[in-house]
């Protein structure tokens, strides 16, 4: 039994959201993937690539059926029924307080009902997120660590596309460099890593083919928006103060020391090592994200 069930986007801004897509739920089927945020950036595509693929995929969000909530370990039993494998990403981010502690319970309830089959999406240099790693290997699991440089879509699907509409964008990175990585390429990475036995017990580093500065991104964009569109540095406090004022975890700031240290300020090799061929480059994405219309002043 095949079951499609759509609803409308919801006002989370982050990898995580919890808004529903397309649900396919073979309820009386073995061998179902659960996609944690599975409506996400990463998830979704993750979730459209696997049914693409013919496989039963269960969305898990507090608004799937059913409901999937890290905060709530009563929903966790009901969304792993007849599941065999789980892309597991983690809202707000791994390296927040508590979220080791729900990982490790979860990968262990996961393989306790069958579910060995666990995929983790971390991120490259966050040294807070190394305990939810270990906790999920720890359980028992067939696992896989995907560890992901910052995405491409961050600037037209969360948390920079307002700037870039604005044309101005206000962040705490001086003038540090970073890799970025298109989601499509993590999607074809974790789906590999899921479908294919030989990525068990292996880690991957994923990034872009080249660093760019946030500089560097504002002349991207300028170039395919065909209007001027600025980087401006911000303090961390005065960055903190913004973050407050918008109803975000002040946390998400720390998140910026990963660029700012330099800790990443290299390019990985992973998704080449997966896929067999290069990753996508930021001005691709650049330009079929202008094509949308996504950063048209009309879109306001």
């Amino acid at each position: 039994m095949t079951k499609t069930t759509k609803t409308t986007k919801n006002e989370n801004r982050n990898e995580h959201q919890d808004e529903r897509g397309t649900v396919v739920d073979h309820a009386d089927a073995a061998g179902i993937t659960l996609v944690i945020g599975g409506t996400g950036k990463t998830g979704r595509k993750v979730a459209e690539r696997l049914i693409a693929q013919g496989r039963p995929v269960r969305v898990g969000s507090r608004r799937g059926e059913p409901p999937f909530d890290w905060n709530d370990p009563t929903t966790w039993l009901p969304a792993l029924e007849d599941v065999d494998r789980v892309y597991v990403t983690y809202y707000p981010d791994l390296a927040f307080p508590g979220a080791s502690t729900q990982v490790t319970a979860f990968a262990e309830a996961a393989v306790a009902v069958g579910a060995r089959r666990l995929v983790l999406l971390s991120g490259r240099g966050e040294e807070a997120a190394r305990t939810s790693e270990e906790g999920l290997k720890a359980s028992g699991a067939d696992w896989t660590i995907v560890r992901s440089s910052w995405f491409n879509q961050n600037f037209d699907q969360s948390f920079f596309l307002e700037s870039v509409r604005s044309g101005e964008i206000v962040l705490p990175t001086g003038d540090a460099v970073e890799a970025f990585v298109d989601t499509g390429d993590i999607a074809d990475v974790v789906v590999a890593a899921l479908t294919d036995d030989r990525h068990i017990g292996k880690t991957y580093e994923l990034s872009g083919p080249r660093l760019l500065s946030f500089d560097d991104v504002a002349a991207e964009l300028s170039k395919v928006t065909g209007r001027e569109i600025t980087y401006a540095p911000i303090a961390m406090e005065d960055y903190r103060a913004v973050l407050r004022e918008n109803g975000l975890p002040e946390d998400f700031a720390e998140l910026f020391t990963l660029i700012l240290d330099g800790r990443n300020a290299y390019l990985v090799d992973g998704v080449e090592e997966v896929l067999g061929r290069p990753p996508r480059d930021f001005s691709d994405f650049a330009r079929e994200a202008a094509a949308s219309g996504v950063w048209d002043l009309r879109a306001v």
